[in-house]
């Protein structure tokens, strides 16, 4: 048997055939060119990482492309990969709004119809029952989403124009490492951005805000070095004692962390007066909490927990530097009655049946707490509640990973008017 090296095949092949052997080369590598290319587009994407968890996991859901982890919020949420190095995600709140899932729907037929590489998820509760459009859904090829029962997992992923779907009582994961990402390169859930002009009354410094590193506090130190960084709302939690006295604090177990109280709870005034949070912070009474007001005449006070508005009222030291939020149509009403501003709580916001701008306005209520968890689900409500000048604070800042104080900024105060915040960072670039 003859053995030919690559160079003396070449010229011998050459000696024979002439030129037309170099483009016989030229054209089987450009071929196979394109052949690597087409197969590389799947497998050098990045592991992509789906974490669908159920209400009752207790879980955060979340997905991981390459290094990047993006967690979840309520509902389902649409993750589209563009390339390698780019991505964009947009959450539904499908439980707290039928509308939601109908713009959600749109998306996803948006995207098949581009045949894009895209993948849904549910994280905490997806649907209140069952999805009432569910035929639409079944016609988008998605079974699975469509019999998704409340408090289910639930992941998909549309590749090369295919559906693939799982479902779980709890939670599941899936690994994708060979996907193609495919379709116009577009964007489809651009960032919004509201206009809004600047003022420390967007910002109401939660539980007195944070000092030295600790929430929650309702301290005089709080209240201290948040007036010092710009803060001029402050919200305190207003429990009562064993013996009937309006003192400030979260509740009386986290109190009692703060402290090391060992006591029965809840303590009495004296008690509450003789411990210190953390050996450190100095708690309020209402003498303490009337005195730092009447030191700071700047200063608004923003009541939590307490729907007894006439009575704290009448012990505040300004009643016209005082907002109170309230949790009743009952306690609404007798402080409307009384001139005290009022601050509607979430859930009797969401009770009002009908008009709720108008329930609002003829009860001379003018400001608004809610969850930052809800805005999606009540984006119109949101919108009218700022065009007939309501201000809306939001809380739960922090709550969930990545929201905090920079986030609302960036992303939501314009849409909502303010938010109940631990840290003073708005004046940063």
């Amino acid at each position: 048997m003859t053995v030919y090296s690559m160079d003396s095949f070449y010229k011998q092949t050459m000696k024979t055939y002439g030129p037309h052997f170099t483009l016989f080369l030229v054209v089987v590598f450009f071929i196979l060119g394109v052949s690597f290319s087409a197969m590389g587009q799947g497998t050098n994407t990045p592991e992509l990482v789906l974490n669908s968890n159920g209400f009752n996991v207790k879980k955060r859901s979340n997905f991981k492309l390459g290094e990047i982890t993006e967690t979840l919020e309520r509902g389902l949420t649409l993750v589209h990969v563009l390339s390698p190095t780019s991505y964009e995600y947009l959450s539904f709140d499908t439980y707290g709004s039928e509308g939601q899932l109908e713009e959600c729907t749109a998306y996803i037929k948006e995207m098949m119809a581009d045949k894009v590489f895209f993948a849904i998820l549910a994280h905490d509760s997806a649907v209140k029952g069952t999805f009432k459009n569910a035929k639409s859904l079944e016609q988008l090829g998605l079974s699975q989403l469509a019999v998704l029962k409340s408090r289910e997992a639930y992941v998909m992923y549309y590749n090369n124009g295919e559906v693939y779907e799982a479902m779980d009582v709890n939670s599941l994961s899936r690994t994708l490492d060979n996907y193609t990402i495919s379709g116009p390169e577009k964007f489809y859930f651009p960032k919004i951005t509201y206009e809004f002009e600047p003022s420390n009354d967007r910002y109401i410094a939660h539980a007195g805000g944070e000092v030295k590193g600790i929430k929650s506090t309702n301290s005089k130190q709080a209240l201290d070095e948040n007036y010092a960084k710009g803060f001029r709302l402050f919200e305190l939690d207003i429990i009562t004692t064993a013996d009937g006295k309006m003192v400030a604090a979260h509740d009386w177990g986290m109190w009692s962390r703060f402290t090391d109280f060992k006591g029965n709870l809840p303590p009495t005034h004296a008690e509450f007066k003789k411990h210190k949070i953390y050996g450190d912070y100095t708690t309020l009474d209402m003498d303490a909490i009337n005195a730092w007001f009447a030191a700071h005449p700047d200063a608004i006070l923003i009541t939590d927990k307490l729907n007894d508005p006439v009575s704290f009222a009448n012990k505040f030291v300004d009643k016209d530097r005082l907002i109170m939020e309230l949790f009743s149509a009952l306690a609404m009403d007798e402080a409307s009655r009384k001139g005290i501003n009022v601050m509607i709580s979430q859930q009797p916001l969401l009770d009002i049946p009908g008009d709720k701008v108008n329930y609002l306005k003829v009860n001379n209520i003018n400001y608004v707490a809610l969850s930052r968890r809800i805005i999606r689900s009540q984006l119109d409500l949101l919108v009218q509640l700022r065009d007939h000048g309501i201000k809306v604070y939001v809380y739960n800042v922090n709550f969930d990973p990545g929201k905090d104080e920079k986030y609302v900024q960036e992303n939501e105060i314009g849409l909502v008017y303010g938010m109940y915040a631990d840290k003073w960072v708005f004046d940063e670039d």
